[in-house]
């Protein structure tokens, strides 16, 4: 959204065709969501289209939104595994 302006249904249904394209579809298979270094793989990605102000947050949205949790308990998981 720009300052200023209000979403648009348009701008809505954009933002939902990414999403999923980069949390279950061929954006996910080259993050390969649940692999170790999942994380970093979406940094490098999508860090190409996104400013490194939002792409953090982006990304820990898109592991939630892949896996059903965020990328901390997941990090959590495996060290204690």
């Amino acid at each position: 959204m720009a300052a200023g302006r209000e979403i648009t249904p348009s701008d809505a249904a954009s933002t939902e065709r990414l999403m999923t394209y980069w949390a279950h579809g061929e954006g996910a298979l080259k993050i390969d969501w649940g692999a170790p270094g999942d994380y970093d793989r979406c940094l490098l990605e999508l860090g190409k289209y996104v400013s490194s102000s939002i792409v953090h947050g982006l990304c820990a949205n898109l592991h939630h939104r892949a896996l059903g949790i965020w990328p901390a308990t997941h990090a959590k998981m495996e060290r204690d595994a």
